[in-house]
């Protein structure tokens, strides 16, 4: 049994994966109050399904990129049922989520602020790995005969590669679940946040201001 959930976007994501069978699945838009939703809407699906957390027999976690706070929030989630649960927790990105079971070459594509995505592809060589790029940048030598853009932000990317255009094959909690079923008997190393842009509150550049002597 493997517990999958995000909160990387605007939302709080749950899906429960009984072998290859998703038993419960949840998904709530939400851009904020994720932190207290998360927990709640996670036992909400255990007991709908009469599943406990003994049950469980690891975790799969979404780890970006996306929202600074939701990627901390779901990582810093993982870590702890992981530890207190005593089973291991397998980070997967949204990009690779949004990829899977998509056949052929992928460029897996999910929205981001300002007319920009964060791409990565899956099954093209030479690959074009995990980025924040501008849709106007897009570089014109990505397209290649097949190419399938997936994701949240697919259609723009697909237009100006030339490229085919469908949605993800799985919805991102339950992609996260069936990755971390192939994944969590390896030992996996601790999720960790996968980020592809500066934190919006970065610090300031400036230099301080001067602060003048009593004297």
């Amino acid at each position: 049994m493997i517990l999958g959930f995000d909160t990387s976007s605007a939302h709080v994501a749950v899906a429960l994966l009984d072998g290859q069978v998703i038993r419960a699945a949840a998904q709530e838009p939400m851009a904020r109050g994720q932190a207290e939703r998360l927990f709640p809407l996670i036992e909400e699906l255990l007991a709908s399904s009469g599943t406990s957390w003994d049950d469980l027999a690891a975790i799969g976690v979404g780890t970006g990129p996306g929202n600074f706070t939701g990627v901390r929030l779901s990582v810093a989630a993982a870590r702890g049922l992981a530890l207190s649960l005593g089973i291991p927790a397998v980070g997967v990105s949204l990009l690779e989520a949004a990829a899977f079971d998509t056949p052929g070459p992928v460029l897996a594509c999910i929205a981001a602020p300002r007319d920009q995505a964060y791409v990565q592809s899956f099954g093209r060589f030479p690959e074009i790995p995990a980025q924040l790029v501008a849709l106007a940048d897009l570089p014109a030598n990505w397209a290649v005969p097949g190419l399938t853009c997936t994701g949240s932000a697919p259609t723009a990317v697909a237009a100006r590669l030339s490229a085919n255009s469908a949605p993800p094959r799985h919805a991102p909690a339950e992609a996260i679940a069936r990755i971390a079923a192939l994944r969590w008997r390896d030992a996996p190393l601790r999720p960790a946040p996968l980020y592809l842009k500066p934190a919006d509150a970065a610090p300031s550049r400036d230099a301080p201001p001067h602060i003048l002597d009593d004297a």
